[in-house]
C-alpha cells in the first residue's frame, strides 16, 4: 500500500512540475502512473529502461502495486539471445548494445525478470552503469569463437562468464515477500506477465497497412514483425490509449537539434529556426504527412536512435498538443527527466511503439486481425 501511495505522489509532483515549467502550459499534464526516472548512464540500453518502465506502469494500472524491476537482468538475457544469433549467422548479424521494445517482452517471457534489489547489474562499489568494456569484450569473444572451425561446443560458458564478471551472476532463485521465486515464476505469478498482452506497431507506406512486416532497422536483430497502421490511425491510437490510462513505449529518432532534453522540448521546427538555443513551445512547426515521414525514413534521415516511455499528454495555451515522455537520462532538464514532444515531432520521428493490447478498440483489433 505504501508503494502505491508513493506512485500517486510521483505522478502529482510530475504534473505540478509541468504546470510550473512554462507559462504556455497552465494546466497539469494528464499522465498515467509511472515510476521514478532512472539513468541508463554509459550504456546503449534505453530499450530495456523504456519497456521495463512501461511494464511497471502496467502493474500499477492492474492493481498489482508498484515495482522497481531490473533492467539489467533483461539486458543480460538479450545479450545471450544476440550471441546465439551472431554465432549461427557466422558473424553476419547485428551484435551490440542496442535493442527494441519487443526484445524486452520476449526476454521476460523466456527468461523471466527480477526486482532491481535482486539484480542491479552493478558490481559492489559501482554506482552507475558503464558498458563500454563489457560491449567490447563480448564482441571480441564472439569473433574469436568464430575464428576457429568447428567452433567450441562450450562457447556459451565463456560468454556467460564475461557477463558475470561485468554484471554479476544472474539469480536462479530469490526471495520476495518471504516466498522463493525463480525469475520466470516471479514474472508469471507476481507480475501476471503475459507477452500476448502487448502489440508492436509502426507506420510506413512501403508495406500494406493493417498487415505485419519485419521492420528494416539494424537493431531488429530478431527479425520481429510489426503491425502497420496509417499515420493518422497510429496517432489516434496513442491519444485513445492515454485517455484510457495506458502508456506506451516510444522508439524514435532523437539525433537532431529539435530534440532538446536540457530545455525539455522536442519540436518539428520550420527550417531556419534555431532549435538548440531558442525553444519556443508555441513556435510554428512543419506540417507532417505520411509521404514526408516515408521519405525521411528511406533516405535514412529518420533512424532508430532512442526508446522512451510515453506517459501523458497536455495542450498549450494555443491548443498545441504535447506528449509527455519519460526518458532514461536521469533527471535532466526543467521537467526532471521528462520531455514534452509535439504531435508534429512525434508523427515524423516515431519508428515503432509497444502498446498494451487492451488499449486498442475492437474496430482496430478487427482491422489488424488481433
Amino acid at each position: 500500500m505504501l508503494k502505491i501511495t508513493v506512485s500517486i505522489l510521483v505522478v502529482v509532483s510530475c504534473s505540478q512540475a509541468f504546470a510550473q515549467g512554462t507559462a504556455t502550459h497552465p494546466t497539469p499534464a494528464k499522465t498515467v502512473a509511472f515510476t521514478p526516472v532512472k539513468n541508463q548512464a554509459n550504456t546503449g540500453t534505453c530499450w530495456s529502461f523504456s519497456t521495463i518502465s512501461l511494464i511497471e506502469s502496467q502493474t500499477i494500472k492492474s492493481g498489482l502495486g508498484e515495482f522497481d524491476l531490473s533492467e539489467m537482468y533483461t539486458v543480460r538475457s538479450i545479450y545471450t539471445e544476440k550471441a546465439r544469433n551472431y554465432i549461427l549467422r557466422q558473424g553476419a548479424a547485428q551484435f551490440g548494445p542496442g535493442g527494441l521494445g519487443h526484445d524486452v517482452i520476449n526476454a521476460i517471457s523466456k527468461y523471466g525478470t527480477a526486482p532491481e534489489s535482486v539484480y542491479s547489474g552493478l558490481l559492489l562499489g559501482t554506482k552507475s552503469h558503464d558498458h563500454s568494456k563489457l560491449d567490447a569484450s563480448l564482441k571480441a569473444y564472439l569473433d574469436n569463437v568464430l575464428s576457429k572451425r568447428p567452433i567450441a561446443s562450450d562457447w556459451m560458458t565463456g560468454f556467460q562468464q564475461i557477463l558475470d564478471d561485468h554484471l554479476g551472476k544472474a539469480p536462479e532463485k530469490f526471495t520476495y515477500k518471504e516466498k522463493v521465486y525463480t525469475p520466470i515464476s516471479f514474472a508469471k505469478e507476481v507480475l501476471k506477465f503475459n507477452s500476448n498482452d502487448y502489440v508492436f506497431l509502426t507506420s510506413f507506406s512501403h508495406h500494406p497497412y493493417y498487415d505485419q512486416f519485419i521492420l528494416e532497422i539494424p537493431d531488429n536483430y530478431a527479425n520481429a514483425s510489426y503491425h502497420n497502421l496509417p499515420l493518422e490511425e497510429m496517432i489516434a491510437l496513442v491519444d485513445k490509449a492515454l485517455e484510457k490510462g495506458f502508456s506506451l513505449m516510444w522508439d524514435a529518432d532523437v539525433s537532431n537539434a529539435n530534440f532538446n532534453q536540457k530545455k525539455g522540448y522536442a519540436l518539428q521546427l520550420k527550417e531556419g529556426k534555431d532549435a538548440v538555443n531558442k525553444i519556443d513551445p508555441e513556435a510554428e512547426e512543419d506540417l507532417y504527412n505520411q509521404g514526408l515521414r516515408q521519405q525521411l525514413f528511406e533516405n535514412l534521415t529518420t533512424q532508430d536512435d532512442h526508446l522512451m516511455h510515453l506517459v501523458g499528454v497536455e495542450k498549450s495555451t494555443k491548443g498545441k498538443k504535447f506528449y509527455v515522455v519519460k526518458n532514461s537520462w536521469g533527471e535532466v532538464g526543467p521537467f526532471k527527466g521528462l520531455i514534452k514532444v509535439s504531435e508534429a515531432y512525434f508523427a515524423i520521428n516515431t519508428v515503432s511503439l509497444v502498446v498494451p493490447k487492451d488499449a486498442l478498440d475492437d474496430s482496430l483489433k478487427g482491422k489488424m486481425r488481433l
